[in-house]
């Protein structure tokens, strides 16, 4: 039995007969379905089971995805994968103490602000405690003066006693340090010069060959033949001794003195 044709619906015969998508069709109403070009098996493109030429065949665009059965099932699936994520993060971070926040620009801004106004009170409590003994408790001893009157009296009636007795400790300390401080004043060689030459009591003598005169406090001035006793060398160009004609101790210079 001969079929009928997909576009006609008149009987094909197999001398006219074409076989293509899943249909029979008449060659002559095997054709483009916009331009109605007269297709073959080489050259046809069928759409929906329809066929089209090469300029005219439907371009699918796969930017819309349809919710299948399948994209359903990935996309739940992928949820329970994100809520496994978070709440394994979350257990990790949870004995930690802390609690993680993204470093946006609006929480820095925010933590910028805070420590600006934490700094402001602490200079004004910083400013407030230094200004505080001339201003804020200076009016606390007018407040005290009825209440500390009875206090305070006693003890300025006691002070005309202890002035003639504390006049006389006073006055002697007074005196020994002014003596001692007035004296090291005055001979600042003295002691040094006891102290220095008790122990180099065994020292060298040496004799003047020129004149010398002291050029600093701690030296000593001679003149050419003095003999100068307790000599110690403190380097190669000078000397420490005492002069036995004046008795004054000092620095010399150890080219001006030759051994004796």
């Amino acid at each position: 039995m001969n079929p009928n044709c997909a576009r006609c619906g008149k009987i094909v015969y197999p001398t006219e007969k074409v076989n293509c998508l899943d249909k029979f069709w008449h060659k002559a109403c095997f054709h483009c379905e916009t331009c109605k070009m007269t297709l073959n098996m080489k050259n046809y493109k069928g759409y929906e089971k329809k066929p089209y030429c090469n300029a005219h065949y439907p371009k699918q665009s796969f930017t819309m995805v349809a919710d299948t059965p399948e994209n359903l099932r990935l996309k739940q699936q992928s949820e329970l994968q994100s809520q496994v994520r978070y709440k394994e993060e979350f257990e990790k971070n949870k004995g930690k103490g802390f609690s993680v926040v993204a470093d946006t620009p609006e929480l820095q801004r925010i933590k910028k602000t805070q420590d600006q106004i934490s700094n402001i009170k602490y200079h004004e409590e910083f400013e407030k405690s230094r200004m505080g003994p001339s201003g804020g408790e200076g009016l606390e001893p007018e407040r005290r003066d009825p209440q500390e009157s009875s206090y305070r009296r006693p003890q300025e009636q006691q002070q005309p006693h202890h002035i003639p007795a504390s006049t006389p400790v006073y006055q002697q300390p007074q005196q020994q340090p002014a003596a001692q401080s007035y004296g090291g004043y005055k001979e600042p060689a003295a002691p040094v010069s006891i102290q220095r030459s008790a122990p180099g009591g065994g020292g060298k003598r040496y004799r003047a060959v020129y004149d010398y005169s002291a050029a600093d406090e701690d030296e000593v001035s001679f003149q050419d033949g003095d003999t100068i006793v307790n000599v110690q060398q403190i380097d190669d160009g000078w000397m420490y001794g005492t002069v036995e004609r004046t008795g004054d101790t000092g620095m010399l210079p150890a080219n001006y003195v030759e051994a004796i």
